[in-house]
């Protein structure tokens, strides 16, 4: 029998551990799914927009492949970091290990006054929104009037409908009561959406987009001359010495112009008004009373090269809350190797590199493994590239004796693991909070209380 270990239970890993158990040249498999949270599903429980209900569905085919009998969900089991289980323990318990870990971190801006209070990177908003147990439950007490996020992905809109949107219209969701509550009280009125390019490079979808637009409480602004600044939207059909947009700029430069044209009459009930801009590079965050002010942008332009070159001129932005949405980062994982230009583990069709050489039972998957790219889906493919390195070399890591039994070892280690009958406990817990408050299935958004779920039968 072949044990493997896959470290992360979001659609990198439940995707690997899919792969494993459906490849017919090694038949018999065991794979157990292991994560630092008692809960499976990583980004799509934690990332994915509580609006946003069609995407976080993909829980149920992830949960289709979880419940495969030849698949065990170990969560509550930390990997690397103090205390954690190391490279060299996991390999006494299965043949091989796979780690699907992501990019843990966000980027930052490196400009002066981005530590002040009041500034944050999206992830931690999303993370607070979401009930991740990490995320302080207090943590945005939304008394801002102005908001920023910097980035123009589709994160930075997550980020900003959010904060634009009622908290009625968010009560059906699963959004924790203290989030509520906050977003129900919040001040935010403006909420500013800068990039340091223009609106043909920007990383969101038009779907997305076409979001914001509908807000029924919320403006939508947009400024003409900015747009017109960029090549593609000043020559949208193409013409001499610049070519047709790509399909899903041109559909994003209409949704544009209409708001630059048309934008949307300003009514007693609009509450919020989202200022979407863009050739704005951040340059400093400002200060006032210890606390993050505003924001100092650089207005930039296009170089005639794809980039963008500083013109000279700056604008203040009014910020009370600065949230930076522009991109994630892999941090190392002790006792592996890290390449730390690229945020990812060295590897070579998803075998771990050592010193150049493939580490035997050491692979990766997902965004550790190719950095913070793709969409969901373009974990499939990546897990079946690693899948089948790994079961290339099957023979030879058949041949090292591990554990019969790694639960009862790490049991004997001292930890105590959630299985998916302590899931399954929570997800009871969940529905029964939400019915509480007349909502919904809502998160329960701190350790001990996830915990004490799943160690509760509760039937």
């Amino acid at each position: 029998m072949l044990r493997v270990a896959v470290i992360g239970s979001g659609p990198s890993g439940v995707y690997t551990a899919q792969a494993l158990v459906q490849q017919s040249l090694v038949p018999d498999v065991r794979v157990h799914v292991l994560d630092r949270l008692p809960t499976p599903y990583g980004l799509v429980r934690y990332g994915v927009a509580p609006d946003h209900e069609k995407i976080k569905s993909l829980q149920n085919s992830l949960r289709a492949v979880l419940e495969d009998e030849r698949i065990t969900f170990v969560g509550h089991v930390e990997v690397g970091g103090a205390g954690g289980l190391s490279p060299d323990r996991l390999k006494q318990l299965y043949h091989a290990v796979v780690y699907c870990v992501g990019a843990a971190t966000d980027r930052g801006l490196s400009v002066p006054g981005e530590d002040l209070p009041g500034s944050f990177s999206a992830t931690q908003f999303v993370s607070w929104y979401s009930a991740h147990p990490d995320a302080a439950v207090d943590a945005f007490a939304l008394r801002a009037r102005s908001a920023v996020v910097i980035g123009v992905g589709n994160v930075a809109v997550d980020v900003a409908r959010i904060l634009a949107r009622g908290a009625d219209e968010l009560r059906s969701t699963d959004v924790p009561p203290a989030a509520l509550s906050a977003l129900a009280g919040s001040l935010v009125r403006d909420v500013h959406i800068a990039g340091r390019r223009g609106p043909s490079q920007a990383r969101f979808t038009t779907k997305e987009l076409r979001e914001l637009g509908a807000l029924p409480r919320a403006r939508m602004l947009v400024d003409a001359a900015e747009l017109a600044r960029d090549p593609a939207y000043a020559a949208p059909a193409g013409g001499p010495g610049t070519p047709a947009p790509p399909a899903v700029v041109r559909r994003n430069l209409e949704v544009l112009r209409g708001w630059a044209t048309d934008p949307a009459p300003a009514r007693a009930d609009r509450l919020r008004r989202i200022h979407l801009r863009f050739f704005l590079r951040p340059a400093e965050l400002l200060e006032r009373a210890g606390r993050v002010a505003g924001v100092r942008f650089a207005h930039t332009e296009p170089d005639g090269a794809g980039g963008v070159r500083d013109t000279g001129a700056y604008e203040d932005i009014e910020a009370q809350l600065v949230l930076r949405a522009v991109g994630y980062r892999g941090l190392p994982l002790p006792g592996l190797p890290f390449d730390a230009a690229r945020g990812t583990v060295p590897h070579m069709a998803g075998r771990v590199l050592r010193d150049g050489t493939p580490a035997p039972g050491e692979y990766v998957a997902g965004w550790i493994k190719r950095g913070p790219t793709g969409v969901i889906g373009s974990n499939r493919s990546c897990a079946k590239e690693t899948v089948a390195s790994l079961i290339d070399d099957a023979p030879l890591l058949l041949r090292r004796s591990v554990a019969a039994d790694p639960l009862s070892t790490l049991r004997s280690w001292g930890v105590r693991p959630v299985e998916w009958d302590g899931w399954l406990a929570i997800e009871r817990a969940e529905a029964a909070l939400g019915r509480s408050l007349g909502r919904g299935q809502v998160k329960i958004p701190d350790w001990n209380g996830l915990l004490d779920a799943a160690r509760d039968d509760g039937r």
